[in-house]
């Protein structure tokens, strides 16, 4: 018998292992779109120009919105010419030029049928993006400029409570915010949370700024933004997902950052299975940044990750002390289920009349003034 759990590693195998790229997300939408076909009966959708989705249920709220937000795109090649057995290729994301070297990638067609070559040069300073060259190794003879390719990596696996796959990031992340919207959509008084997925943030937040600009979404909803971040000792694989502070830019919306720890930090004591992480996680940049340096007031939750970028042992490859070597992506399934658990938490719950931060302080000052004079 087919479990729950079993579906849902199963979604998350499929969605994470479909080729993406900035500006190229269009099989990761179709599959939104398969989504939205057996919920359509209460959901509404809206795409704007750029490609972003925006999801509400049809009920309406007078609530100011809160969207959970994940992007679709994730570091990858897109296919610029094809000749003699040659691909050139812009590299649109940010990756290391070590684990360029020799490497090799797979290349789809628009009806998925496979190539495969070995990267023989790189470009790391042409503009916008690296150009690369590979040597077509296995061709299905129908490779087009615009056809996206991806480093050549083994099957995706959950195993032993890791999943390991192409493209957590930020695929993962997008299928614990479908995942969690089936439950939080059935709570009565959550009319008023969303799901907006973001196109092309690997290459400068492109999708994300014209959502903003555009006023695409509502000034006054609250943007929960989901990410997979680097992990970091202090911030490990499996200690539960987390409430991102701030990333290298920015520090997040303050006072959303701190309502959502408060939350995390009473389930916690509730009920101590439940794992969270509070870090500011600096290894990179998020969408909360973008959203807040426009005037939204917005967070992130995020899910602490291996191989970023797909690239194993970056600091050592950094210090030369390690040869550079691609690999799979993975986190950890309790971690995915802590960042489920933690959405449905949050659109709950965020609304509830809460404690203000000075009547919290105030409170603590009075009773240790009380020991210290008593």
């Amino acid at each position: 018998m087919t479990t729950k759990q079993d579906r849902i590693e199963s979604m998350l195998l499929e969605l994470t292992s479909l080729p993406t790229a900035a500006g190229k997300e269009q099989r990761v939408q179709a599959f939104l779109d398969r989504w939205l076909a057996s919920r359509k009966k209460s959901l509404r959708f809206k795409r704007d120009a750029a490609g972003n989705l925006l999801i509400m249920p049809r009920t309406r709220s007078r609530k100011a919105p809160i969207l959970i937000t994940a992007h679709l795109d994730h570091p990858g090649f897109v296919v610029r010419s094809i000749e003699d057995g040659v691909v050139e290729m812009e590299f649109r994301g940010g990756v290391l030029d070590p684990y360029f070297d020799d490497a090799r990638i797979e290349l789809f067609d628009e009806a998925d049928r496979r190539s495969t070559a070995v990267i023989t040069e790189l470009d790391s300073k042409a503009q916008p993006f690296k150009l690369a060259k590979a040597r077509l190794v296995t061709s299905s003879g129908t490779l087009q400029p615009g056809d996206v390719g991806r480093w050549s990596l083994g099957k995706p696996v959950v195993s032993r409570g890791r999943l390991r796959t192409n493209a957590c990031d930020d695929l993962a992340a997008a299928a614990a915010a479908l995942v969690a919207f089936d439950a939080i959509r059935r709570r009565k008084g959550t009319e008023h949370v969303g799901l907006l997925f973001t196109v092309a943030e690997e290459i400068g937040f492109i999708g994300a700024i014209d959502a903003a600009k555009s006023g695409f979404i509502p000034k006054a909803a609250r943007l929960i933004c989901l990410e997979n971040s680097r992990s970091f000792a202090e911030s490990p694989i499996g200690g539960g997902a987390i409430v991102r502070v701030g990333d290298r830019m920015s520090i997040f919306d303050q006072a959303l950052t701190n309502r959502i720890s408060d939350l995390c930090l009473a389930e916690s004591t509730r009920d101590p299975s439940f794992l969270w992480q509070r870090k500011l996680m600096p290894g990179g940049a998020c969408e909360a940044t973008a959203f807040g340096t426009y005037g939204y007031q917005s967070t992130c939750l995020c899910l602490p990750l291996g191989n970023y970028h797909n690239m194993s042992e970056i600091d050592e490859v950094r210090a030369g002390k390690r040869p550079a070597k691609v690999k799979r992506e993975e986190i950890a399934m309790s971690d995915f289920d802590s960042l489920v658990r933690m959405l449905v938490l949050v659109a709950s719950r965020l609304d509830e009349r809460a404690a203000t931060p000075r009547s919290r302080l105030d409170a603590l000052h009075a009773g240790r003034k009380h020991v210290l004079q008593g």
